[in-house]
């Protein structure tokens, strides 16, 4: 098995499901990435048709508000995401996503060392989903890894436009009272998973390159286990 793909396996293998459904694809994911090595978006928009995807989700430690942006493809609120690219740390690629989308300052949240856990970030997902995409390049298979990222809502950010309207932070309260269909089909499982306080973002850390960088402009404080949902890009 490829290392980077061995990695990912072990990352896999490391969640600790919510509910049948994401050991299900816990369970499928880890099969596929025994069979192939060919996990890593080669060419756009979908080569292979089923590939690595990582999602940031900030968390405001203090009142568990969640920041979600207005993705101009998805026509959905998302939480921050992109493809991996081959070979690329899944974690490193999250903390990539959060600097490039949302213009944070992702150096502090990698221990000197190089490894990951610091500022609270574990550097190891917390969620798998696998989902069919919709949008613009619709029909391909994302198998995503969602990481928390705590952050207070008094963080200075700004935004691509190209990827999404606006984004904003959600509280608890207002996701419950929102239309589920306004969102990725799984991140009601996901609210739910960090309302259960499993594994608490604190698994053990693993090894993490720094990643830096700015962002322009400024942004606002047909199976039922693969809906058709979202578009990454």
């Amino acid at each position: 098995m490829r290392p980077s793909v061995a990695l990912v396996h072990e990352l896999v293998g490391g969640i600790r499901p919510v509910d049948q459904l994401e050991a299900d694809h816990q369970a499928e994911v880890l099969r596929w990435l025994r069979e192939t090595d060919d996990v890593f978006r080669r060419v756009k928009p979908a080569l292979p048709p089923r590939h690595l995807v990582s999602y940031v989700v900030p968390i405001d430690p203090t009142d568990g508000a969640i920041l979600l942006v207005d993705h101009v493809n998805a026509g959905l609120w998302l939480p921050p995401g992109g493809h991996v690219e081959p070979d690329e740390h899944p974690a490193r690629t999250a903390l990539r996503e959060a600097r490039e989308e949302l213009g944070i300052n992702t150096e502090r949240f990698a221990a000197p060392d190089g490894s990951a856990g610091a500022e609270g970030f574990a550097g190891r997902p917390f969620f798998l989903t696998v989902t069919r995409t919709v949008g613009i390049d619709h029909g391909h298979t994302d198998v995503s890894l969602w990481f928390p990222l705590p952050l207070h809502r008094t963080e200075p950010l700004t935004g691509d436009p190209g990827e999404f309207r606006e984004a904003r932070w959600w509280s608890p309260a207002e996701i419950a009272n929102t239309d589920a269909g306004r969102f990725d089909p799984h991140f009601g499982r996901f609210t739910a998973k960090v309302g259960t306080g499993s594994d608490r973002f604190s698994t053990r850390p693993i090894p993490l390159s720094t990643v830096t960088g700015t962002c322009p402009q400024d942004i606002s404080t047909a199976d039922p286990g693969y809906p058709q949902a979202v578009y990454t890009g």
